[in-house]
Formats: structure tokens, sequence, C-alpha cells
């Protein structure tokens, strides 16, 4: 299953100010979680002071890959999930992410360092996007379009299963032409000819 682990919304200066996180660290042993949450906090800045103002990058790191976004305004947010994790919808989350922060948080306020920010989309966020096919309509698509291949994959099996065969069904119908037949017989490598 994939997983999004931190989404961290920061300032980009000289040092970058981390201005709200969430985490989702269930799947790490209680004892481990204090370290984890700090290791990711960590590794959000160092991406952010890696990044160029107006970039985008994605960087792999054993099971996880980090996704960081800098705007030109300086305002970045960061995505820590597992290698399954399609980048096109965390860089979709983080866009989504800075776009309404910057509505609701005037840019004088992105560079003071506040950890009592309080911000509930951000969790609302990291819940919504664990299942990347429920958050994004561009995998549901294909999703539900991967699915029809496999019922109707699974239907013609079936139909095989119950003894008939696709030969005798096309020479039993009255519903296809002789030449239809013909190819039939020719496309399987048989003989052009049916009776």
């Amino acid at each position: 299953m994939v997983k999004i682990f931190s989404i961290t919304i920061l300032y980009k200066s000289a040092k970058p100010v981390q201005k709200k996180a969430s985490y989702e660290l269930s799947s790490f042993g209680f004892f481990q979680r204090s370290g984890v949450r700090e290791f990711m906090a960590f590794t959000s800045d160092i991406l952010v002071e890696k990044t160029a103002s107006g970039q985008r990058q994605s960087v792999k790191e054993q099971d996880y890959k980090c996704h960081v976004h800098v705007r030109s305004d300086s305002l970045a947010c960061v995505v820590i999930a597992d290698n399954d994790y399609p980048p096109r919808v965390a860089f979709t989350l983080m866009s989504k992410i800075m776009e309404e922060f910057s509505s609701d948080f005037p840019r004088s306020s992105w560079d003071t360092p506040s950890s009592d920010l309080s911000y509930p989309p951000l969790d609302a966020h990291l819940k919504r996007y664990q299942d990347p096919r429920e958050a994004d309509p561009m995998m549901r698509v294909q999703s539900d379009l991967d699915e029809t291949k496999i019922v109707l994959h699974e239907t013609i099996e079936q139909l095989l299963e119950r003894g008939e065969k696709l030969d005798d069904l096309v020479q039993k119908t009255d519903k296809l032409s002789g030449t239809s037949k013909a190819f039939y017989k020719e496309a399987k490598g048989g003989c052009c000819v049916i009776q």
C-alpha cells in the first residue's frame, strides 16, 4: 500500500523556516516515532535549502521518496512518501497546499517562526491523499479503466471455463457472414473455407 509519512510547509530563507508539519507515523514503532519525526523535519529543511526557488524535485532515499517544491515566492512544501507513491499526485498535492496556505496567511507572516500555527487543512490533506486514486481524478480514471480491462478478461475466461469454445460459437452463429468466419479461421491459422 502506498503511503505518505509527512507533509511540511516551509519558507525558504537563509535557513528554512518550518511553518507547519503533519505526520502519519503509525507504521513505525511507538518509541521510534519521535526520532523519525525529527529526521523527517531535518530532511525537509535540507531539501528546501538545496532546492532553488521556482523548482521542484524528487529525491530517493532507501525505501522513501522525498518530493520538494519551492515556489518563486520562497514558499515551499515537502512530501515524504514511500517509493510507490506517484510523484504527479505528490506535486499536485503540494501545489494545492501552498495555494491554500498563501491565501490563508499573509506573506509577511511566512518568515517568522511559529510552532503553534493552526492549520487544520494540512492534517486533512494528509489523510485524504493517503490513497492517491481517491485524491487524484486522473488516477481514479486510470484505475477504473484497469478494472474494466480485468473484468472483461475475467468474463472471457469464465465463458471458456464452462466448456464453450470461441471456435464453436463462431461456427454456430448466424450473425457472422461466411467472409467473417473465413477471416476468423484464417487469423487462427486454419483453412479459409468454412462449411
